[in-house]
């Protein structure tokens, strides 16, 4: 089944978790002895911090007695708002070989890059994997924001030369070892994605001596075809 124009991104929430686990499926039925896949997530909130959690605590104001806002001696309070925080990212599919990570395949939703503060978050998390010494394979059929690519942001923040274009597209980075100046080496592959093409086949690095060539076309024909695409 060709590609769809997801321009109108309605549907697309529920296409997205068919298709991530269209592909896990696809992968652990075709995996090296030794290699297991999962779906997972790596959170980050900036390039400095160590992966994990955020730390979020909660202050509740009160005295004995009382039951927070207003406690005798609480004024009452100036503004009231929510604050919103990046939500948890959906999951990517995630390849272990020993117990550790070593690649890593995402879907990139239109959420990730529809303002300022979700691209920020999301070119961190891909810049994480790789810092980390992670293959990456991220695959983004969405033409929306038609200014704005991960790989090219992903590119500035590096200050490397990686492929240039728009999406559609998918790339797959070879991630290699760590240089003398504190970078890493990277290689890999980039196609460009066309509304109505079938999607292309790419290599998956798993490690020194594995490849998987990934078929994204055929995981995409299940998830539409359980989706009821036309």
């Amino acid at each position: 089944m060709p590609l769809h124009d997801w321009t109108d991104d309605r549907g697309w929430d529920g296409f997205h978790q068919l298709w991530i686990n269209e592909l896990l499926f696809w992968l652990q039925e075709r995996l090296p002895s030794g290699y297991r896949a999962y779906l997972g997530s790596v959170p980050g909130l900036n390039l400095a911090a160590e992966l994990g959690r955020a730390d979020v605590s909660v202050r509740t104001w009160g005295e004995p007695g009382g039951n927070g806002h207003g406690a005798a001696g609480v004024p009452a309070t100036d503004f009231s708002t929510v604050a919103l925080l990046n939500p948890e990212p959906p999951a990517a599919v995630h390849v272990h070989f020993q117990g550790r990570l070593v690649a890593a395949l995402d879907l990139v939703s239109p959420r990730n890059k529809d303002r300022p503060s979700s691209r920020e978050f999301y070119r961190n998390r891909y810049l994480a994997y790789i810092w980390s010494g992670v293959h990456l394979m991220p695959l983004d059929v969405h033409r929306r924001p038609t200014t704005f690519s991960f790989v090219e942001a992903m590119a500035s923040e590096t200050q490397s030369r990686l492929p240039a274009g728009l999406p559609p597209h998918a790339v797959s980075w070879n991630v290699g070892g760590p240089t003398p100046e504190g970078g890493r080496f990277l290689d890999g592959w980039y196609r460009p994605l066309a509304v109505g093409e079938p999607l292309p086949t790419l290599p998956l690095v798993l490690g020194l001596d594995a490849v998987l060539p990934i078929d994204p076309e055929h995981t995409y024909n299940q998830a539409a075809r359980r989706a009821y695409l036309d």
